[in-house]
């Protein structure tokens, strides 16, 4: 068991200095990451989103799978201020903030459980729970009625059906990109099918783009973690669109309101001497 002496020792081995397991900058000699030289084999060598991938994971991954999810990426960051993350980068505009801030605050706000990353982190943890479930011999028509009884028989399960529109459009953007840069349908996204095929029986609902990027990954060994490290950034460019929007318009145009747009739920109308 480690003692509180051992620990001052160990803090005293790292005093004044600054110890990474990932890279870092070594003047006149080069820079490093996950051991790979920026410089020498990864700049001009690879492109950015194996760069991304290798820095929040430490895999460097295909150019086939960079490519895949430069893709997926422009599947989710959608210039639409009507998104909260970007109506945060609109507003983040009408203030006349920095484009970073406005960024930097608007994809803040995708670490969230309604919305954003956090979701594809519980989409990717339901599939691969799913998948050991279904080698032990579920069906899928058994995985679907044990998560819809636990939700009081309603088909709300994470990657499958959507809030506001009904089916979801980029799916089939995104199978043919899968298909054109040659990846194989795995065992998570065949599961994944699946088990849409009985939702769409039983409750006429199907797979969101969530359940479709979070089967493809787990097929390519990628954990939730790591998944939800390579997402950091997704809504990036689509705030920075709504920010650069309200911010060439005059501040006043964005959204505005009358005073009885606001519905009061409060306490009746009183007098002053009521209130005594």
């Amino acid at each position: 068991m480690k003692t509180s002496h051992d620990f001052v020792q160990e803090l005293d081995a790292r005093r004044g200095k600054i110890i990474s397991q990932t890279g870092g900058w070594f003047p006149g000699k080069g820079v490093y990451s996950h051991g790979y030289s920026m410089l020498e084999e990864l700049v001009g060598e690879k492109s950015y989103f194996q760069i991304l991938i290798l820095n929040a994971t430490g895999k460097l991954v295909s150019s086939e799978l960079a490519q895949w999810m430069e893709a997926v990426y422009g599947c989710l960051s959608w210039p639409d201020p009507r998104i909260w993350c970007n109506q945060i980068g609109a507003l983040a505009g009408v203030a006349r903030t920095s484009a970073v801030t406005a960024t930097a605050i608007g994809c803040l706000a995708t670490d969230s459980r309604a919305y954003g990353v956090m979701p594809l982190m519980e989409g990717v943890g339901f599939i691969q729970e799913a998948l050991l479930r279904h080698r032990q011999g579920m069906s899928a028509e058994d995985i679907v009625k044990d998560a819809t009884s636990a939700r009081g028989g309603k088909p709300f399960i994470v990657g499958y059906i959507r809030p506001i529109a009904k089916g979801d459009e980029r799916l089939e953007v995104m199978e043919q990109v899968s298909q054109k840069l040659g990846f194989a349908e795995g065992e998570h996204l065949t599961l994944a099918y699946a088990i849409e095929k009985v939702l769409m029986e039983k409750f006429d609902e199907g797979m969101n783009i969530n359940g479709y990027v979070s089967a493809f990954l787990s097929d390519q060994g990628f954990t939730a973690q790591e998944i939800y490290q390579m997402f950091a950034m997704l809504v990036a460019s689509g705030v920075t669109a709504c920010y650069l929007d309200t911010k060439q318009q005059p501040s006043e145009y964005f959204l505005p309101w009358r005073c009885d747009d606001v519905q009061y739920t409060g306490p009746e109308k009183r007098s002053v001497r009521d209130a005594r």
